[in-house]
């Protein structure tokens, strides 16, 4: 099965890691707490814990919004991932 969600994301409007001065999530700062990787939502552009983080900022910003797909913030990594679909694809 194709994800369309990952299908609409392209090189062209990926929102890319470069664009960020800071690594962080806001949401873990603001509670003052750590997070393992962090994650872009490629609708809004937000950087946020990752599923392994205690507080999985990423997963609730889906939840709570239904944007469907996240990009690695980590360096060396280039994959996106759905959260509708659970699938994960490479850029």
């Amino acid at each position: 099965m194709t994800c369309q969600h990952l299908n609409e994301v392209t090189l062209e409007n990926l929102i890319h890691k470069a664009n960020y001065p800071v690594f962080q999530c806001q949401e873990c700062i603001q509670l003052n707490e750590r997070w393992v990787h962090l994650r872009i939502c490629q609708t809004c552009g937000q950087m946020l814990c990752c599923d392994s983080s205690k507080n999985q900022h990423a997963r609730r910003h889906y939840e709570e919004s239904g944007h469907a797909v996240i990009s690695s913030a980590e360096l060396g990594e280039e994959w996106l991932w759905c959260f509708v679909d659970e699938q994960q694809k490479n850029y």
